[in-house]
């Protein structure tokens, strides 16, 4: 439990990036996972952040279900589910200090695929249409997201490459991450990472999702998505090579 005012204010600007990372504004997710990582330890942040995950995606899927649709989800699942198992099977066995650079090394291989995109378009591309990206998006997502709550950008991607329009890219991330995040809660149970402790953390920090949730729908249509996606890269760059050395 944080125990002084700078926690809290940290912890429910987390919460606040949380709820806008579910509107569109993806990147920001990253800001969340080193916050909460550096807060709460790396390890436990995982299963601390998921209720405030699954209450975003309850919040944000009503909001855009007349976007996009179930199709594309159902082909992301299987090696979704394949990530989450090996994902499960990491975590399991590592200590908070390798969780750390973990989720460090997360990031900043979410960092280098969004580089990529910008600095080389053409080369994105031919990766992003090749028949194996879908699967191994997929995998990489489920394993990002059960380590370190960070598949957003990775998905992101993948349904961009699919050149799908950005509303409907935020309502199919709704669907596939509502039920993803839900299938993640046993496991985190299992792993004694979502506790009764931390739910109680949890209750206090929701005012925060849901304020980052009505701010994203506000700005996802008035702010330049690209402008703003680069100070957050700027900043999980900063960030991630802290958590890998620092």
């Amino acid at each position: 439990m944080p125990d002084n005012p700078t926690a809290w204010t940290m912890a429910l600007c987390g919460a606040l990036c949380v709820g806008l990372s579910k509107t569109g504004f993806t990147g920001i997710s990253m800001i969340s996972v080193l916050l909460f990582a550096d807060l709460f330890g790396a390890k436990t942040s995982v299963g601390l952040v998921l209720p405030l995950l699954v209450i975003a995606d309850l919040t944000v899927y009503p909001a855009f279900r007349e976007h996009g649709s179930w199709k594309p989800v159902g082909k992301l699942l299987l090696p979704t589910l394949i990530g989450l198992g090996i994902g499960y099977l990491v975590l399991a066995s590592i200590d908070d200090q390798q969780a750390r650079k973990g989720i460090g090394v997360s990031v900043l291989l979410m960092v280098a695929v969004q580089g990529l995109r910008w600095a080389n378009q053409p080369l994105f591309h031919r990766v992003a249409d090749s028949p194996s990206f879908g699967i191994a998006a997929g995998v990489a997502g489920g394993m990002a997201t059960m380590i370190a709550n960070a598949a957003g950008p990775v998905i992101q991607l993948f349904l961009l490459s699919r050149r799908i329009p950005k509303m409907e890219l935020i309502g199919i991330s709704a669907r596939f991450f509502l039920l993803i995040n839900l299938l993640k809660i046993p496991m985190t149970v299992n792993l004694s990472l979502t506790t009764w402790e931390t739910l109680k953390i949890n209750l206090l920090l929701v005012p925060g999702v849901w304020l980052g949730v009505a701010m994203g729908k506000y700005l996802v249509k008035r702010v330049p998505q690209r402008w703003f996606e680069g100070l957050v890269i700027a900043f999980s760059l900063t960030a991630g090579l802290r958590l890998c050395f620092f």
